[in-house]
């Protein structure tokens, strides 16, 4: 009866073990099929990015997509009467051309979200100013980048 149980113990543990394996081979392969959804739009966050006077600033993140990326942010604005803040975005197409977008925010209190539907880029910029309710008059900031291909 010793020698029976002497056989029967290290089977034993190595049944333990290779279930162990088993079950720890299943768990990263059950992770990545659940983690597989969440990874086809993959997201990168930028600022915040502010004016010269600090009254205007802007954040947001980059999100890819089907069609390319978006662009999205939030412009604040903690300026007195008359004046807003403004965020300028400016990407690099893929086909080597610069585009624009510009918004503006004169709430004093609430942010303002906006979208830019950029598509297929290589690079992306922001700058945050300060101006009046029609037009950009100035303490802007540096250039920041928003995103970049491959890093």
């Amino acid at each position: 009866m010793r020698s029976a149980a002497r056989l029967l113990l290290p089977l034993a543990a190595a049944g333990l073990s290779a279930a162990l394996a088993a079950g720890l081979v299943a768990a990263p392969a059950a992770a990545s099929s659940a983690a597989s959804p969440a990874s086809a739009a993959e997201t990168w966050e930028w600022g915040p990015t502010a004016s010269t006077d600090t009254k205007g600033w802007a954040n947001g993140y980059v999100r890819s997509g089907s069609s390319g990326l978006r662009i999205v942010g939030d412009l604040y604005d903690a300026g007195g009467a008359r004046t807003c803040s403004w965020v300028k975005i400016k990407w690099l197409t893929d086909r080597g051309k610069y585009r624009t977008a510009t918004y503006r925010n004169c709430s004093q209190s609430t942010p303002r979200t906006f979208t830019v539907n950029a598509g297929y880029m290589l690079l992306a910029k922001a700058m945050v100013c300060r101006g009046s309710a029609t037009r950009i008059t100035g303490k802007c900031s540096r250039w920041e980048r928003v995103w970049t291909q491959g890093g």
